[in-house]
């Protein structure tokens, strides 16, 4: 009896109708040039946990559930009197999603999650570091549906990077743009 392997979504276009039309708009002579997702890294910084240290622990497990995914808690390096941060204190969480997974992030990230966020114009075209990743920030983490609105009693931001195997902007933006990231004009 065969094992049926799942596939997302996002993998397939990109399999059938992205890859091909980056090859032609771009001109490679190898299908290994063609830049791929890599990989999605979710990060929350929970500047409060410095005066209770449940908060880190909640901030993961909202972006747990999430990402889909065990979130880690991230802690201090240093002490910084002013901020009254210790070393080794717990100051936020991130998570790392690659395949699957990422492909399910992305997939709800677009369709699901940033038409939520109110006032919405588009994500902005110049948030690429210049190696074809690019970052966004979330303001609120409620906008994902797995979050529950009544139970969460803070919402905290959230950073998002995508991480592509392209090697310049365009590229990577071409290809965020045929995954349907609704960049502003």
């Amino acid at each position: 009896m065969a094992e049926t392997v799942y596939v997302p979504r996002l993998r397939v276009d990109y399999d059938r109708r992205i890859r091909g039309s980056l090859t032609e708009k771009f001109g490679y002579a190898n299908a290994m040039q063609v830049p791929r997702l890599d990989k999605v890294v979710l990060n929350m910084g929970i500047g409060e946990a410095v005066n209770d240290r449940k908060k880190a622990e909640t901030a993961a497990a909202d972006l747990s559930l999430i990402a889909g995914q065990k979130a880690v808690v991230t802690y201090s390096r240093i002490a910084i009197a002013t901020y009254k941060l210790r070393e080794n204190q717990p100051i936020g969480c991130k998570v790392t999603l690659r395949k699957a997974k990422m492909y399910e992030f992305i997939d709800r990230l677009v369709n699901v999650a940033l038409p939520r966020v109110r006032d919405f114009r588009g994500l902005n075209p110049k948030s690429f570091d210049g190696r074809g990743n690019y970052s966004l920030g979330i303001k609120e983490h409620i906008i994902f549906p797995e979050i529950d609105f009544d139970k969460a009693g803070e919402s905290w931001g959230m950073d998002i990077t995508v991480c592509t195997t392209a090697r310049t902007d365009d590229e990577a933006r071409a290809l965020l743009t045929a995954f349907n990231f609704p960049f502003r004009q």
